[in-house]
């Protein structure tokens, strides 16, 4: 039987990967862990425990007694905020994951661990970027990112742990709010249109960034957790896709329902962080070994957080 271990499991993306996992399996065979212990109200679908990843008996006492049979590590220091405070971002983003492959070589541990479109930088292709090029990144949520899928492939190569990852886009969802990342716009500027007020966005208008819906990114992060290990075929991490678009655009499609929102542009520092990375991604690797197939575009997103989104506002106050 399965047993799962969710790391980070408060997240933007830890909570609806984690409700995901339950549908899959169940309350019982899934934890989630999170450092903030206020967290708890977020899982009375499943068990959930205080867990700090920086301390290391803590976790390995915990995998040791759980006997997990699965991995998911999402806490991380994401874009914006890890320019704030680089050592501690690099810190808890590289010893946390060595903690968790290291359990994995022991234990037996299949383990998923996200990477990021900040992997790449200033020299990478801008334009349908490939699976395999330049990665020069100018963050340390980047840097880490990018060490972290070397270790990934290292302890593949070496121990012959199944570690799986992705390279998500801007991820985009409206069931909790966003953690400090560059693309965290396309989220709070949902918030705002419904909410009548005018919406002021730190990056210009013409910015494209790579997107993508969360139910696309649960999707493929359980597909291919899912996957035959002998069709993951990557190791390091698999270039991921869904859709591009620029505030401006976004705005427009937030039109068609709210047609009096207003959008102003202060881009700020996480300007120059946007404008390292690519405008669009070929994903086409993973759409070749295990099947890989988005489906929302911009407009359905938007129909679909426009009409969930006011339901779930009360939760933001």
């Amino acid at each position: 039987m399965e047993k799962i271990l969710v790391i980070g499991a408060a997240g933007q993306l830890g909570s609806e990967l984690t409700q995901a996992l339950v549908d899959r399996y169940s309350g019982e065979q899934v934890m989630a862990t999170d450092i903030n212990a206020a967290a708890n109200s977020k899982f009375d679908f499943c068990r959930f425990q205080v867990l700090d990843v920086m301390d290391k008996k803590a976790l390995t006492d915990l995998v040791a007694k759980e006997k997990f049979t699965q991995i998911y590590h999402l806490a991380a220091i994401l874009s914006a905020t890890g320019e704030k405070n680089p050592h501690f971002a690099w810190a808890l983003n590289m010893e946390s994951l060595l903690t968790v492959l290291e359990l994995a070589k022991i234990h037996g541990i299949k383990v998923y661990w996200p990477s990021s479109i900040a992997v790449f930088g200033p020299n990478t292709p801008m334009q349908n970027t490939p699976q395999h090029c330049v990665m020069d990144p100018n963050t340390v949520y980047g840097i880490s990112k990018q060490a972290g899928e070397r270790w990934c492939e290292y302890y593949f190569q070496k121990y012959g742990v199944d570690v799986r990852s992705l390279r998500y886009p801007g991820l985009i969802g409206y069931k909790s709010l966003p953690g400090g990342g560059t693309t965290d716009y396309a989220v709070d500027i949902y918030h705002k249109a419904i909410a009548g007020e005018a919406f002021e966005c730190f990056l210009s208008e013409k910015t494209y960034l790579p997107m993508m819906y969360m139910p696309d990114a649960i999707k493929a992060t359980l597909d291919l957790m899912h996957a035959p290990k002998e069709q993951v075929k990557i190791r390091s991490s698999y270039n991921l896709s869904g859709m591009s678009f620029s505030p401006k655009e976004i705005h427009e499609s937030i039109l068609r329902k709210y047609p009096d929102f207003k959008i102003s542009y202060q881009p700020d520092f996480r300007q120059a962080i946007a404008d390292s990375w690519p405008d669009s991604i070929d994903d086409s690797a993973a759409r070749a070994d295990w099947g890989w197939a988005h489906q929302y575009d911009l407009d359905a997103m938007t129909d679909d957080i426009l009409a969930n989104l006011p339901a779930y506002m009360k939760h933001f106050v």
